[in-house]
């Protein structure tokens, strides 16, 4: 896998062995990060990291702070040694953990924005909508869901900015505005 712009552009990363994780393209990373605009300084939530793709994308372009959570233990190992091989251990956190537990110890922990790109075969619902709390109101949130989901956020506290189809993914994002 390579990143794809910013200060470590062109630099490759690893991805883990297996099937546990669907890397996401280059181009639905390039799709979100050129909405996202300039994003220096910002802080991230990168729920379900996997290879640390988002996260290291997040860094590259300028982010501030990059929370990564995993739970695969082959995953979290890969996301380990990019971060270390790319030289950004003093801008990310990486965290082995469940998402789900994470997000419950730490109810009042908000970011800029919240990635969310979970194991397409296990797509809980319910833990999409308690990890959109975690953005700061005006703070972006953007799914990636596998095709045919009906997944959407309360529009009382979220409103919908974009959603795209990638054939394997959708691209869902919200902003929250209270």
């Amino acid at each position: 896998m390579r990143v794809i712009s910013g200060n470590l552009g062109g630099r490759f990363f690893e991805s883990p062995h297996g099937h546990k994780t669907h890397p996401m393209s280059e181009k639905i990373r390039g799709a979100i990060f050129n909405m996202l605009g300039d994003i220096k300084g910002l802080s991230f939530f990168d729920a379900f990291s996997g290879t640390g793709a988002l996260a290291i994308e997040a860094v590259s372009r300028g982010a501030g702070h990059v929370t990564a959570v995993e739970l695969n233990i082959e995953s979290f190992k890969t996301i380990i040694i990019n971060f270390e091989t790319l030289g950004i251990t003093d801008v990310v956190d990486p965290i082995r953990k469940d998402v789900k537990a994470w997000s419950r110890n730490h109810k009042d922990v908000q970011f800029d924005v919240v990635l969310c790109d979970p194991p397409y075969d296990a797509v809980a619902y319910t833990l999409l909508h308690k990890l959109a709390s975690h953005a700061k109101p005006g703070g972006l949130i953007i799914y990636s869901l596998p095709p045919g989901n009906d997944f959407k956020l309360d529009t009382d506290t979220y409103e919908s900015v974009s959603e795209k189809s990638y054939g394997d993914a959708n691209l869902s994002v919200y902003r929250r505005i209270v």
